[in-house]
Order: structure tokens, then sequence, then C-alpha cells
């Protein structure tokens, strides 16, 4: 028996590998725009209502609940208020820089 954990490090690298940033990268957009997808779903929003409230078209909410579409910041937020959620981002800082 493999963890999940040993299996992506045999097949992706070790946590901080490029591919594994990649992965880990793109897992989390794919579970935001399930999330969104799924508030949007229990406010009885349709795509066109949820897009008219952050100023966007439909076809760009559709895209982003498919992770078709490249998002930034700031839409990711209009939405999540529009929603009525709050939404965290997490920062970690991983090593000392000397800026001297």
């Amino acid at each position: 028996m493999i963890t999940l954990e040993n299996f992506k490090d045999k097949h992706l690298g070790k946590i901080g590998s490029a591919k594994r940033d990649q992965y880990e990268m793109e897992l989390s957009v794919e579970l935001l725009a399930e999330q969104i997808k799924q508030l949007r779903n229990e406010r009885k929003l349709t795509q066109e209502q949820l897009g008219k409230l952050v100023g966007v078209q439909r076809s760009q909410i559709s895209k982003l609940e498919n992770n078709t579409s490249n998002v930034t910041i700031g839409t990711i937020l209009k939405i999540f208020t529009a929603l009525n959620a709050e939404v965290n981002f997490k920062i970690a800082k991983l090593e000392e820089l000397n800026y001297a």
C-alpha cells in the first residue's frame, strides 16, 4: 500500500519541484472553480446572473467554472463577494532572502 503523498513524490517529484508545483497549482485552481460553481448553484444563480453581478460575460463564468480560462485575483474576489462568500489566500514564507 502506498500513501497519496508517496505516490505524488514518485510520479510528480518532491514538493518544490517544478512538475509538483504545477500539479498543485492546477489542482488548487480546479478546486476553486468547483467551489464557485457550487456556491452559485446554492445561491440559485445562473451563470448569466452571476456574470452581471460581477461585470463579466456569462461565457467568462462558464470558462472559469470549467477551469478553461485564466482569471485575475480581482475577478475571483468579485465573484466570491457577489456570492456572499469569503475567500482566504494562504501565503507562506519559504526562506529568508538577502536583499543587501
